[in-house]
């Protein structure tokens, strides 16, 4: 449940969420450390995405962000209110959806999301007017009348997430939203996910969708074993992970050998190397800046080969997130290409 209300107050930084040393152990001295000092920032009217393997300490974060849960050492402000000190009024000012749908099921679907509305002090025709508005943008107003346990699993998981949103909360936790949600109804949550940003909500996104996190976060966090091992932009962390690879398609496939050698004798490939694939007819060059890519174009121009095609390939947020925890990663193969030219 939430509320907008604000904390006069607020954060002098421009963040909405700041962790510093967060700390949580289950099962005494000798249990599991969920969290192992977390930092984190969330700016104020973004999304911050948090990823990581299952059990990384993700959902044990939004537990604790949310007041649910206490941790063991470390401080945690969210807007503007520390989450140990002032639990009742950062209530009043988040949202939160779990990981598994938690609405009354002996009642209708409008009669849920009326009740919240009233809990959280609007009057009954804002009520009215928010449950209406909400069920419409999460295609329920059919099933509006129909008691919950009616609903199918998607049906509720769209009631769940219209219930968190339902006060208009200045900080939004949504801890894997979308998991088990169709195509079409995933598109209409990561809509009202961006209306809400754009209205000036901060919201921390955990999942599992790699395409989620690059849809929706304008910043993501790795944590894996209940440390932040990374965070940066989509960009950014995919930088940290090699950057680009250039992908050139000689006019005689024959040619691949010669070209890798040229290439590996004036230092251009870096320290990977370039990789020839002959049954691709490709071509592949790591790089890591623009001059490195003109270089190794020109080179080729000067020997006399001869270009059909060359692109890019960035490395994908799933090849990231596999190299940043320490898995392997695709070939580069495996993601279409930039076209550079052809």
């Amino acid at each position: 449940m939430m509320r907008n209300d604000k904390n006069p107050n607020g954060s002098r930084t421009g963040n909405a969420v700041e962790v510093r040393g967060l700390v949580k152990q289950y099962g005494g001295p000798q249990g599991t450390r969920a969290l192992d000092g977390v930092d984190l920032d969330v700016r104020e009217g973004t999304v911050l995405g948090v990823l990581g393997p299952n059990g990384a300490g993700k959902t044990t974060l939004v537990r604790i962000l949310s007041t649910l849960v206490q941790p063991d050492a470390g401080t945690a402000m969210v807007a503007g209110y520390d989450v140990l000190r002032q639990p009742r009024q950062l209530r009043r000012t988040i949202g939160l959806t779990g990981q598994y749908a938690s609405v009354d099921e002996k009642l209708s679907g409008w009669e849920n999301l009326y009740m919240i509305g009233r809990l959280l002090d609007l009057s009954r025709k804002d009520a009215r007017r928010r449950a209406d508005d909400l069920l419409e943008r999460f295609s329920l107003t059919d099933a509006a009348k129909k008691p919950a346990v009616q609903y199918s699993g998607g049906m509720r998981r769209r009631l769940d997430l219209a219930a968190s949103m339902i006060g208009r909360p200045s900080v939004l936790y949504l801890d894997e939203p979308t998991t088990g949600l169709d195509p079409r109804t995933r598109n209409e949550v990561w809509t009202e996910v961006q209306r809400m940003v754009g209205e000036g909500s901060t919201v921390l996104l955990t999942t599992q969708y790699m395409e989620e996190a690059e849809k929706l976060a304008s910043e993501l966090t790795v944590i894996d074993r209940g440390r932040v091992i990374a965070n940066g932009g989509v960009d950014e962390l995919k930088a940290k992970v090699g950057g680009r690879t250039l992908q050139i398609r000689p006019t005689d496939p024959a040619q691949l050998p010669a070209m890798a050698r040229a290439i590996a004798d004036t230092g251009l490939d870096g320290l990977s190397g370039a990789q020839a694939v002959q049954d691709e007819g490709l071509l592949y060059v790591p790089i890591l800046t623009d001059a490195q890519l003109t270089a190794v174009v020109g080179l080729l121009g000067e020997r006399g080969f001869g270009i059909a095609h060359i692109g890019t390939h960035l490395p994908s947020l799933d090849e990231v997130f596999l190299a940043i925890t320490g898995q392997k990663t695709t070939s580069p193969s495996d993601s279409a290409p930039e076209e550079i030219a052809a």
